[in-house]
């Protein structure tokens, strides 16, 4: 009789499994982005949203990313507070200009700090996503990197560090063509860049067995890769061709 049960209950317990399959697979995350056309060209959610599908994981979103968007004008217009009022959310993923100027960085840990305090009220995790300077003073990205650490500790949010895995990819290779045609906006590779540590962090997913987007080589999409994972912090193995950084 205990071993009937048993089976029995075992029985159960598939149709369960099954039954939560053909409920249509992993539950989604719900992500709210909010920031401007650095999030809107070459539609970075997509992108993530795109990776997390290859991976077997889904994502759910919506994006508010008028040009030239800070957050302040973002709580003040009132159409981002209204969206992640209206939920649900898992997550807010934040973001604006390069805000590397000493009253652009008080500027960004304000706001940032005044959404994720509502997102916190409403149950939903606070992110900040780092961008990256225009090309003709990429080397204030380091200033970039501190703003958007600095900030994301202020306001208590996640950070997704973008611009980070930019940095480390341009150590292994500094003709890797991540701005786009206007010098400031991202090209492909520098969406799918910044979209990696992105999913990485929301997912806390590996990043190195990943299938490379169309057109992007296999060296290139494991060195990208690679500096997603190492920005966001993660033990892995040198890439091939750039040693250690």
């Amino acid at each position: 009789m205990r071993a009937l049960r048993i089976l029995s209950l075992a029985a159960a317990l598939l149709v369960l499994s099954g039954a939560s399959a053909a409920g249509g697979g992993p539950k989604a995350l719900r992500v709210l982005f909010v920031g401007n056309s650095l999030t809107a060209t070459n539609d970075l959610p997509a992108v993530v949203a795109e990776i997390a599908r290859q991976a077997g994981r889904r994502l759910e979103y919506r994006t508010i990313a008028p040009g030239g968007y800070a957050l302040e004008d973002h709580w003040n217009q009132g159409d981002a507070r209204a969206a992640l009022a209206s939920g649900p959310w898992d997550v807010l993923v934040m973001q604006q200009g390069p805000s590397a100027l000493p009253e652009s960085q008080a500027n960004l840990r304000e706001w940032a700090t005044r959404f994720a305090a509502e997102a916190r009220a409403r149950g939903v995790r606070p992110a900040l996503l780092t961008v990256w300077p225009e090309s003709y003073r990429r080397s204030a990205l380091p200033d970039v990197i501190a703003s958007y650490r600095r900030a994301a500790a202020a306001a208590r949010a996640e950070l997704l560090p973008g611009g980070l895995a930019w940095r480390l990819a341009w150590r292994c290779d500094s003709r890797l063509p991540l701005y786009g045609a206007d010098g400031f906006h991202p090209s492909r590779l520098g969406t799918y860049t910044a979209a990696l540590t992105v999913y990485g962090r929301l997912f806390r997913a590996p990043l190195l067995s990943l299938t490379p987007p169309p057109g992007v080589g296999n060296r290139t999409a494991r060195l990208v890769q690679w500096a997603a994972a190492r920005a966001l912090g993660r033990r892995v193995p040198p890439a091939r061709g750039c040693g250690r950084v």
